[in-house]
């Protein structure tokens, strides 16, 4: 079950993202400049993309580099981000940092705030870790993290009040604050962070993000992204 607070929007993509891929894979073999031959539809382009890029294993990701989507992310745990950093993917992110927007967690203290708008806690439910051992998280064991939040948004707030710099009173807090962040990918890199994290093993939260992440991508390039999601989606298939 998905997160409520998870959050993914776009903010700006390329126009006809598929046209894009087709005029550059186009000039490696056209004698003409592409700017001035007519291209196919969108539809169409998508199609002889797939075609001539994907299809039987080519694997000729270059002309998929050149359209670009921005998303803004929202409400993910810290632990997202250091995942979604973590291995070369090839894009661009700018995140919220506690050392300047930590008044959410002041705000805890004061009543003003939920406790889990601003500290994720993960579901009661049962769980498996990457060694395969099975483990229980209980209302009461999740209880207890919240309590956790609460005297640790406390304690935060406490040192404010005293004078202290948010980049040093945030030392206290639990790991998995919530962060916003944008990140902007091409269409090889999103497939490539698609082909990391929505794997099986994949920490189950940024599982969650590449399902919130997939319909845009389906939106944006369809022929492309259907390819994608048939033949890699979920498989492992790193690195194109």
């Amino acid at each position: 079950m998905t997160d409520p607070y998870f959050t993914v929007k776009c903010l700006n993509r390329t126009e006809q993202p598929q046209t894009l891929i087709w005029q550059a894979m186009h000039q490696d073999y056209s004698e003409e400049c592409v700017a001035y031959e007519h291209p196919p539809c969108e539809s169409e382009a998508g199609d002889i993309a797939v075609k001539r890029l994907l299809l039987g294993g080519r694997g000729h990701y270059g002309p998929l580099e050149h359209p670009s989507i921005t998303f803004n992310v929202g409400w993910f745990p810290h632990s997202v981000m250091q995942q979604a950093r973590t291995h070369r993917v090839g894009v661009s992110f700018d995140v919220q940092s506690m050392r300047y927007t930590g008044q959410r967690v002041a705000q805890i203290a004061r009543g003003k705030v939920d406790l889990e708008e601003v500290f994720y806690l993960r579901p009661v439910g049962e769980y498996t870790d990457r060694q395969g051992k099975k483990y229980s998280y209980t209302p009461k064991l999740r209880a207890q993290d919240a309590e956790r939040c609460y005297d640790a948004a406390e304690a935060y707030a406490a040192k404010l009040k005293l004078g202290f710099a948010e980049e040093h009173a945030r030392a206290l807090l639990p790991f998995d604050f919530r962060q916003h962040f944008v990140v902007s990918f091409n269409v090889r890199s999103l497939m490539h962070f698609l082909d990391l994290r929505a794997k099986a093993d994949a920490q189950c939260e940024i599982q969650q993000l590449c399902d919130l992440m997939l319909p845009h991508f389906i939106e944006w390039a369809p022929a492309i992204a259907d390819w994608y999601e048939k033949n890699r989606w979920g498989k492992a298939r790193l690195a194109p």
